[in-house]
């Protein structure tokens, strides 16, 4: 009876550490809009979408900083790194990172940092036709309460 309680707990603590390993490891996704609602949480690794606003994307050297909107509200993203070919104004944009309401380091001289998101990954559309599912469903709820 001991040796059918000890492998009983064994199964689940490994099923419990499993779980709780795979729910840590979850990125969700979020729109500026629920950002500002403050539904996404501070200093946690998620995903926001949206389009790359027009006229500002701002780089200097390898750091880049651009506005992400769904039309309604709008999140300033940070990035140090490449960004992809694709990566344009005015088109689709999906970046993994966190939010903190304070820089790490001053980013760009002379700008506050409050509020923004610090991109690790920044994804951009495949091609003319194609939209990141959570974006294109994100839009198309802002349209439809305008």
């Amino acid at each position: 009876m001991l040796l059918v309680g000890l492998l009983v707990f064994g199964v689940f603590s490994a099923a419990y550490l499993g779980i709780k390993a795979f729910n840590e490891n979850l990125l969700y996704f979020y729109t500026p809009t629920d950002i500002k609602d403050g539904k996404a949480p501070v200093s946690k690794s998620f995903r926001v979408g949206g389009l790359v606003k027009d006229e500002s994307l701002y780089r200097q050297d390898m750091l880049v900083t651009f506005i992400v909107t769904d039309n309604n509200e709008s999140i300033e993203v940070n990035y140090q790194g490449i960004l992809p070919d694709l990566f344009r104004e005015g088109q689709g944009v999906v970046a993994s990172g966190s939010l903190t309401s304070r820089c790490r380091r001053q980013w760009f001289s002379g700008r506050a940092c409050k509020n923004v998101f610090i991109a690790t990954e920044v994804l951009a559309k495949h091609d003319e036709n194609y939209m990141p599912p959570e974006v294109a469903a994100a839009l198309k709820i802002t349209e439809e309460k305008e």
